[in-house]
């Protein structure tokens, strides 16, 4: 039975974040500007930028940052894409070595217009990466690729170390949240990577509080196992602005906490699962 839950008008204590301030603050929001770089940390005003820049780390977004979908959850820019720039697999590995690091994220706005769903700049930067940084490792968070298997297999080849696409929310909410997607279609290219990379670590996340009930979301999760997803983020959906969706609930930490502990219950290798967790939360942990 669905409950109806009236939206809070104010956050949690639990649900602030630290603003973005410090010297790494600076220095990497300087460095993405000099190599003419974009992250979803900026473009999905994502809560954690101020502790992950930080610490020194960031999503990197290929493919511009105009996406050709319209989800009603996202703050990323959408309408006519940018043409792909085929330098941007170098500059991404540039910043990857200015920053010192051993791991590195990638993800993408969706790119419909292209018949691979830009799998090819995917697999470019993957080993642009590993060419400039010996050991580094690399999750790419992947759209569906609009169901192509061939374009999944490029993006493999180039043999990441985790492959990262979410599901986002529950089915029946699909059509208000992940306009132009379809359920199915990401458990499909899921079970496909499983079959295609057996060794390659799989990964899925959903954001909560979009009226979603826990017997929706613990179905998904049992799906996400029966195709064989290794690792599970769960996260509060953030209202960008008064354009998006609302917030129907903030879920408590403590739903947080049960929906972990049944993750590993279900077999998930490794579950993230708070308030603020994100797609890219803890990256590198899941990989150890």
């Amino acid at each position: 039975m669905l409950v109806t839950i009236e939206p809070k008008k104010q956050r949690p204590a639990w649900l602030r974040a630290p603003a973005p301030v410090g010297d790494n603050y600076r220095q990497l929001k300087d460095l993405v500007e000099t190599l003419q770089l974009h992250t979803v940390c900026e473009s999905a005003a994502c809560p954690n930028i101020g502790d992950c820049w930080n610490r020194r780390t960031a999503t990197f977004m290929i493919l511009g940052n105009v996406c050709t979908r319209r989800c009603g959850f996202c703050a990323v820019q959408k309408g006519g894409p940018l043409p792909v720039d085929y330098d941007e697999p170098r500059r991404v590995a540039e910043a990857c070595a200015a920053l010192g690091l051993k791991f590195a994220v990638i993800t993408s706005v969706n790119r419909d217009d292209r018949k691979d769903g830009g799998a090819e700049l995917f697999a470019m930067t993957i080993r642009a990466i590993r060419e400039r940084i010996q050991g580094c490792g690399v999750e790419v968070l992947v759209p569906d690729f609009q169901g192509s298997h061939a374009a999944m297999d490029v993006v493999l080849e180039a043999a990441p170390d985790i492959l990262n696409h979410n599901t986002e929310t529950v089915p029946r909410l699909y059509r208000q949240v992940r306009l132009g997607a379809r359920y199915e279609r990401s458990l499909d290219m899921l079970a496909h990577v499983k079959k295609s990379a057996p060794g390659t670590p799989t990964k899925s996340g959903l954001m909560l509080g979009l009226g979603e009930t826990l017997d929706e979301v613990a179905s998904v999760m049992r799906d996400l196992r029966s195709s064989s997803v290794d690792i599970l983020t769960l996260g509060q959906y953030l209202r960008p602005s008064a354009k998006h969706l609302p917030i129907i609930r903030y879920v408590p930490v403590e739903e947080f906490a049960e929906l972990k502990r049944l993750g590993y219950e279900m077999g998930f290798r490794h579950v993230e699962s708070g308030p603020l967790v994100r797609s890219s939360f803890h990256a590198a942990d899941a990989v150890q």
